[in-house]
């Protein structure tokens, strides 16, 4: 009897293995089935509104209403240059300048001051890092009053560099925690070494430490920019002119001028995040690689 349960122990042993690696197999083919199809259906539950909204540029109210799904008729390249010559020309003047003269500044002002946080030997070095990151706690919306004083008393009112100050002081906390994550896990010997080469502060984080940070310094800036171009309550409030008004601000008055001509709206919305998209895709390996490797120090 023993020896006949061993037997029959022998013999299903191996159906039972063939049995789970079929499962095993089947649940890889699953897998690797199901997750293309779920990042194509991601890819296009993202992309079709941009999509949609590039091609209704191209439509009349007609074809809008009348077949909003459909590809235009004829493709109407005049509603975009309507809208790029009544305002959106001069919007995006205005979000460039101040994009990228904040995103620079703030992204060295972070870099410099993530450097002070991890390779100083300064006094109270937690409540530094305790205050600089606390400004991550402070709601821009709380401080609309007496920012508007303190800006009106400055000069500084309904200029370009009221929103590069705003937009400045209010992404260094968050900058500074993700280039202040990264290199805390750089060696200390670099710094060592290039002391004893007779290098001194400023060359060490010019020279050797910044480019080292090139990744987490790259999705600083793509986060940067994509917060400073879709910004609309600091624009909106700190800039009154028609001349200094950001691209959110001013696609509400292009709505507000042109707000049965629908079409000319959706060519401005598309202007205007043509340059975010090709911003991203042109540095989105960097900034993928940034955030995962600095947040995950």
């Amino acid at each position: 009897m023993v020896h006949e349960a061993a037997q029959g122990a022998a013999v299903n042993t191996p159906g039972g293995s063939c049995a789970s690696g079929g499962v095993h197999a089947g649940s890889i083919l699953i897998g690797k089935t199901l997750l293309p199809a779920l990042l194509v259906c991601l890819g296009i539950v993202v992309l079709y509104p941009l999509v949609w909204m590039v091609l209704n540029g191209f439509k009349d109210n007609a074809l809008i209403f009348g077949q909003p799904f459909a590809l235009p008729t004829h493709w109407n390249w005049g509603n975009y240059v309507q809208a790029w010559n009544q305002g959106v020309r001069d919007y995006l003047t205005v979000s460039i300048l101040v994009t990228a003269t904040s995103g620079l500044c703030t992204v060295l002002i972070s870099a410099w001051t993530a450097y002070g946080l991890t390779r100083s030997r300064m006094p109270l070095k937690p409540l530094a890092t305790g205050l600089v990151l606390g400004g991550l706690m402070l709601s821009p919306t709380v401080a609309l009053i007496p920012l508007v004083k303190m800006l009106q008393a400055l000069g500084l009112y309904n200029t370009y560099w009221a929103l590069i100050v705003l937009y400045t002081a209010f992404r260094v906390p968050f900058a500074t925690f993700l280039i202040r994550a990264w290199m805390l896990d750089l060696p200390r010997d670099l710094d060592e070494a290039a002391s004893m080469d007779g290098a001194t502060e400023g060359q060490i984080f010019w020279r050797i430490i910044l480019p080292l940070c090139r990744p987490i310094i790259i999705s600083c800036v793509i986060l940067h920019v994509l917060f400073a171009w879709n910004e609309y309550l600091f624009a909106m409030i700190f800039t009154s002119g028609a001349d200094m008004q950001t691209l959110p601000v001013g696609l509400t008055s292009i709505m507000a001028r042109h707000g049965t001509n629908y079409a000319v709206v959706f060519a401005a919305m598309s202007l205007s995040a043509l340059p975010m998209v090709g911003v991203f895709f042109a540095a989105q390996r960097y900034f993928i690689r940034g955030l995962a490797e600095g947040i995950g120090k």
